[in-house]
């Protein structure tokens, strides 16, 4: 018994099938049979080195969006729901957790119009060490302003995609799963740029 044919004409794989299929091959990849902790027993474990790392570098991008927002407020719409999955994301691996944006940040958000656009105080500062100077250097065109943020999602989701080897099962699982949805980010940044 043959299977009709499908009322759609093949043009090849689509992006979202290619996103799907990339995260789950890096899954696979990615889990193994270990455990999450120190063979030697001393130390932070790998799992925990790679959270950590992970969670420091999601703050940083977190801060980057917050800084792109700021110089460029007519984005904040499209940026604000990628800004707040980044956040997200740093919070999965053990980040600072971000208050709300309720009555805690009413307060600084009447301050300035640039702290409605900041992650957290406490985040805020982190990501403000190495990555302030790539934050402050917002380009003043906003297509360069997403290229910008395009790029540092690039370059994050393929850390992460290579780092899965060298991490055990769960925390495999959240890169892989964190690396996808960055792969996912750099195609809304750049969607209509083609």
């Amino acid at each position: 018994m043959s299977l009709p044919p499908s009322p759609r004409p093949l043009r090849g794989p689509r992006r979202r099938s290619l996103l799907a299929s990339a995260a789950g091959a890096a899954l696979l990849v990615g889990c193994t049979g270990g455990s999450d902790s120190d063979a030697s027993g001393t130390g932070p474990s790998a799992a925990d080195r790679a959270r950590a790392r992970a969670a420091r570098d999601s703050e940083a991008l977190a801060g980057r969006y917050a800084a792109v927002i700021a110089a460029h407020p007519g984005l904040a719409e499209r940026l604000g729901p990628l800004r707040e999955e980044v956040v997200r994301h740093a919070e999965a691996f053990g980040g600072e957790r971000v208050a709300s944006p309720g009555a805690s940040s009413a307060a600084s958000s009447a301050a300035s119009p640039a702290a409605s656009a900041s992650v957290s105080p406490s985040v805020s500062a982190r990501a403000a060490g190495p990555a302030a100077r790539d934050a402050g250097a917002v380009p003043a065109d906003e297509k360069g302003a997403l290229g910008m943020l395009a790029d540092a999602e690039r370059k994050l989701a393929d850390r992460r995609a290579g780092a899965l080897l060298d991490v055990p099962g769960e925390t495999a699982r959240l890169l892989a799963s964190v690396a996808a949805a960055g792969a996912a980010h750099v195609f809304l940044l750049t969607e209509g740029d083609g």
